[in-house]
């Protein structure tokens, strides 16, 4: 056991999140969830995620955008927070074109029902070198999906669900290698189940009693995942904490 103390300030707190290394995915691409929770594991209050999150944390979600080719998001976070196309300023942009991406990332919407607003802003204002993209199944109301196609691209990825791995090959296949999972807990936890999730960036925010909503939920039957601390950072209160999923040889460690 040792202590993590603080230690000399980190002039531009991103940096050694850009800095890791995401080209060897052990799957199809890199998928990154960033998530916050509250001491108790919280990870909503009223509902709202946003809620939860403190200024600094605010300031790196937002900017965490930069390393993605996708920004992906289940439907129920989209509904309750309100969804945009990414924005970022123009040195962030620069900073990815130099590293042959495109300027911002599409939102990619995980949902089965599509049941969405799609007037909404996520859909109507994306610009057209970021159309949003929606991850269905082939079940999906034939209705709702033809409103789908005319408001979005479409990805179909399993048959009565949303199967994670299906939705990772068809994004690899479009050219996404590195993707950041926005949540929610439900989609983030069939990420683990099906071992699809590589990084964890997870913001502890000083607070207690929000909704009983866990960061993850696993689904009915999936097994534990294992995970290794690779960093952590401070602001005020709020602790930042980077894990990657731990190699076969790790997790015997």
């Amino acid at each position: 056991m040792e202590f993590l103390e603080r230690s000399a300030e980190i002039a531009d707190p991103l940096v050694p999140y850009l800095d890791v290394d995401r080209s060897q995915p052990r799957h199809e691409c890199w998928v990154t969830g960033h998530m916050v929770a509250g001491l108790d594991g919280t990870a909503a209050i009223n509902g709202r995620v946003g809620a939860l999150s403190t200024a600094p944390d605010q300031a790196l979600f937002r900017r965490m955008r930069q390393i993605a080719d996708v920004v992906m998001v289940g439907a129920e976070t989209v509904r309750r927070e309100g969804y945009a196309p990414i924005r970022l300023d123009e040195d962030a942009q620069a900073q990815r074109r130099a590293r042959g991406q495109s300027a911002t990332p599409p939102v990619a919407v995980v949902s089965r029902s599509l049941n969405l607003d799609w007037s909404g802003r996520v859909f109507a204002d994306a610009p057209a070198d970021a159309r949003t993209l929606i991850i269905t199944c082939e079940t999906a109301d034939p209705s709702r999906l033809a409103a789908a196609e005319q408001a979005a691209t479409v990805i179909i990825a399993g048959h009565d669900s949303v199967e994670p791995a299906a939705a990772m090959r068809a994004l690899a296949d479009l050219g996404h290698g590195t993707i950041l999972c926005e949540g929610g807990p439900r989609w983030l936890g069939e990420l683990v189940a099906a071992d699809r999730l590589d990084e964890l960036c997870l913001s502890v925010s000083p607070l207690m009693g929000g909704d009983p909503l866990p960061v993850s939920i696993a689904p009915p039957g999936a097994g534990l995942a294992q995970f290794e601390l690779k960093s952590t950072m401070i602001e005020d209160h709020t602790l930042f904490l980077r894990y990657e999923a731990a190699t076969s040889d790790d997790s015997h460690a």
